[in-house]
């Protein structure tokens, strides 16, 4: 069972365009039809629909795909330390 927070943030990665599916199964153990599964779930319909046209087919999303260029997983001012 996935706490809430790693459900925000299995979300969050999964709306990312450079995070690969298998970044995801790595950190959280979800493939990606579980992935599809939880997101079809928590989001609304509406929402998962537009999500899954943005990811279907996107090379990014997929390591086995992507170019052998790309060797990092998130744009380089994603995280970024915020001061207080």
């Amino acid at each position: 069972m996935l706490s809430s927070e790693d459900q925000s943030r299995i979300i969050e990665m999964a709306w990312e365009d450079r995070t690969p599916f298998e970044a995801i199964e790595n950190l959280y153990g979800l493939n990606e039809s579980q992935v599809i599964r939880l997101m079809r779930q928590q989001l609304k319909s509406k929402t998962f629909k537009n999500w899954r046209a943005r990811v279907s087919g996107r090379a990014t999303k997929h390591q086995q795909l992507r170019s052998t260029d790309v060797t990092r997983s998130h744009c380089p001012t994603q995280y970024k330390i915020k001061n207080k």
